[in-house]
């Protein structure tokens, strides 16, 4: 299988990272799948019923908080 890969990182406002999590998440409850487009290219990610969910907290000079799915 041939792999496509999205690796974005935007600067945004909380609120506006916020809202963004918010609609896939939405996406993720309405439906088995999720639609990313970049550079006018569209994919849409079938998504099982049941996935690993994995949070992970750094705090330190640079944190992060980093939410990954998987199945």
């Amino acid at each position: 299988m041939d792999l496509f890969a999205i690796d974005d990182t935007q600067r945004l406002r909380r609120e506006d990272a916020a809202a963004r999590l918010r609609d896939l998440a939405d996406a993720l409850a309405r439906s088995n799948s999720v639609e990313f487009e970049r550079a006018g290219k569209r994919i849409t990610v079938q998504v099982p019923d049941e996935v690993d969910l994995k949070v992970e907290v750094e705090i330190g000079d640079e944190s992060e908080l980093e939410i990954e799915l998987t199945w």
